[in-house]
């Protein structure tokens, strides 16, 4: 059995997207997976499931929850291998950065994560850099004040889900509780 992680996005954000996580749970377990269990209200859930690649359980989660549900959440799927490998190439936390400061967008498990934004300098204090599927962020004023982050959303490929450093921090021992 491969544990996986989804990542579902704009689930339960500013009052729009409702998808209770029992619901979610439940999709995930009609889909024949186990060990099902979901963290916090914002579209994350970590599983076991047989031998399937992360883009074909996206798929299949893509379009398992819209039948079920008035959600259709664009998902992001990484194994439990692929999760810790992309807390390790983290570039802050390798500079020792404050895992309050980060947060990390996760694209789709087959795109490259690009950054496209115009004069990055001008966006100090805050940084950004790709790293194969993945797009990590140094806030230390916070997102929801980063102009950076504001400017990186309205990029519309690839699309992505963010978490903040905790949250993956969670999901990555949620994984390892099910390894």
């Amino acid at each position: 059995m491969t544990v996986m992680v989804a990542l579902l996005r704009g689930v339960n954000v500013g009052g729009k997207g409702k998808l209770p996580m029992a619901d979610l749970r439940r999709i995930l377990a009609d889909c024949g997976y186990d060990d099902v269990q979901t963290y916090i209200q914002s579209g994350n859930a970590v599983f076991s499931t047989s031998a399937r690649s992360p883009a074909a359980v996206e798929k299949e989660l893509a379009a398992a929850i819209p039948a079920v549900s008035d959600v259709a959440p664009a998902v992001m799927v990484r194994t439990h291998a692929q999760l810790r490998q992309a807390m390790a190439d983290n570039p802050f936390v390798q500079r020792g950065e404050d895992p309050n400061d980060l947060h990390v967008t996760f694209t789709a498990s087959t795109d490259r994560a690009v950054v496209t934004l115009p004069d990055l300098d001008g966006y100090a204090p805050d940084e950004v850099v790709a790293v194969g599927s993945q797009v990590y962020f140094f806030l230390p004023d916070g997102l929801g004040r980063s102009r950076l982050a504001a400017d990186f959303a309205r990029q519309k490929s690839p699309p992505g889900t963010s978490r903040n450093w905790r949250t993956v921090t969670k999901l990555l021992a949620m994984a390892d509780g099910i390894a």
